[in-house]
């Protein structure tokens, strides 16, 4: 019985460094994903661009808002009624959500989705009428910003 203890030890030890050769470090330090200039500007131009076509008036804004609503999602939009909107993100709070699907859909859309805190104003004949801060997702498809377009009023 001796032999037979020494062998089933030798065969444990074996299997253990074979094991802890799986389980080899990587050189570096984790750090969370960085969000690059790059990827910052085409979030923040996507919010110019909508609130540029906001001081052009309704049609205009309306009109960008279609042309920009994410491809997957273009039979789900609504349509900014009266006035404008004017969106002020908070850029310090841009982040990606990998697993944000829009309301009522249970797919992630297609695309890297970033979340970011944003102050929202309604405009009538440019005065304010009402002032919604939230979370808003843009998703960038091949280096263009697409949006979800809001539903003012129902």
């Amino acid at each position: 019985m001796g032999d037979r203890h020494l062998w089933v030890g030798a065969l444990v030890t074996a299997c253990a460094l074979l094991l802890s050769g799986c389980g080899a470090s990587v050189a570096g330090t984790a750090r969370p994903l960085r969000i690059t200039e790059v990827e910052r500007g085409q979030v923040s131009g996507y919010f110019t661009r909508l609130n540029e076509a906001g001081g052009k008036g309704n049609t205009e804004q309306r009109k960008l808002l279609q042309d920009t609503q994410h491809p997957d999602f273009r039979a789900q939009a609504c349509e900014l009624r009266a006035g404008t909107l004017r969106m002020e993100p908070t850029m310090s709070t841009l982040r990606t959500d990998p697993t944000w699907a829009p309301p009522g859909k249970d797919a992630h859309p297609r695309g890297v989705v970033y979340v970011v805190a944003a102050t929202v104003t309604l405009l009538e004949d440019g005065v304010p009428v009402g002032v919604q801060i939230g979370s808003l997702h843009v998703v960038v498809i091949d280096d263009v910003p697409y949006g979800f377009a809001p539903c003012v009023g129902g």
